[in-house]
């Protein structure tokens, strides 16, 4: 998922997506301990979604306005 993509959501709905992904990577990981994960790289994948959605939800809520 993309920077530019995830700024024209709404501050209640990046919320959301986060609480999503981080549930997803709460799944991911326990299947990676169960030895049921398949693609190893989802993980990391996820982690920087969540990096991502972070720091968009940080901008939003000091109003900084970082189109590139």
């Amino acid at each position: 998922m993309k920077s530019t993509e995830l700024r024209k959501y709404t501050l209640d709905e990046l919320k959301r997506k986060l609480h999503d992904f981080k549930q997803d990577l709460f799944t991911l990981r326990f299947q990676a301990v169960v030895g049921q994960l398949t693609n190893t790289a989802k993980i990391r994948q996820v982690r920087r979604d969540i990096a991502k959605l972070n720091t968009v939800i940080t901008e939003k809520e000091r109003g900084i306005n970082a189109e590139l």
